[in-house]
């Protein structure tokens, strides 16, 4: 008797451990190695962001920096064919810790409210060639698909999928990386 009291207790305290605390954050990889990381990332998919509404194909460019920070270039094919481009940097969350990122771009809203503009990165899966990536923010409202090649395979989309689903993101609302946009004049 005094055994199935402990394993209720323990049940309980199991399924009490989060109460107040809202919704578990995703889980992420353990480290990046920044070194590894640098250079550009395709984007195959990404759950809807206002920031990429006409966005038909994205990509990253990483440049590790000799303080420790990482510069951020991001480019957008638009459905129209022109390019657009941005510039930021992202900086570990807690030093030493290197899959959460704070990234901020270099823009007025930027300028203005500096504060309040720095969004959070999360790299949630990274497979061991550092080829395909999965990285999100910690509400699970956003999400992207990365790999460095600019085609996708169907193992590597299946995996990246997986590993969405597998911390609680919704797949169904992706955009998929458009490959029928015209170049630009």
């Amino acid at each position: 008797m005094r055994w199935l009291a402990v394993l209720v207790a323990a049940v309980t305290l199991l399924g009490c451990a989060n109460s107040g605390t809202g919704v578990v954050p995703p889980k992420t990889v353990e480290r990046v190695d920044l070194q590894r990381y640098q250079g550009t990332w395709y984007e195959q998919a990404r759950l809807p962001m206002f920031f990429q509404r006409h966005c038909a194909q994205s990509e990253a460019r990483y440049t590790l920096q000799e303080d420790g920070a990482i510069g951020v270039t991001n480019r957008c094919r638009t459905f129209d064919g022109d390019i657009q481009q941005v510039q930021g940097q992202a900086v570990p969350q807690v030093p030493g810790e290197t899959s959460k990122l704070w990234v901020r771009f270099d823009n007025w809203v930027s300028n203005l409210l500096p504060g309040l503009t720095k969004g959070e990165y999360w790299v949630l899966y990274l497979d061991d060639d550092y080829q395909a990536a999965l990285v999100g923010h910690p509400n699970r409202q956003y999400l992207w698909l990365l790999t460095r090649d600019q085609e996708l395979s169907a193992p590597t989309r299946a995996t990246l999928l997986e590993e969405a689903r597998r911390r609680g993101y919704d797949t169904a609302e992706l955009i998929w990386r458009r490959s029928d946009v015209p170049a630009p004049l």
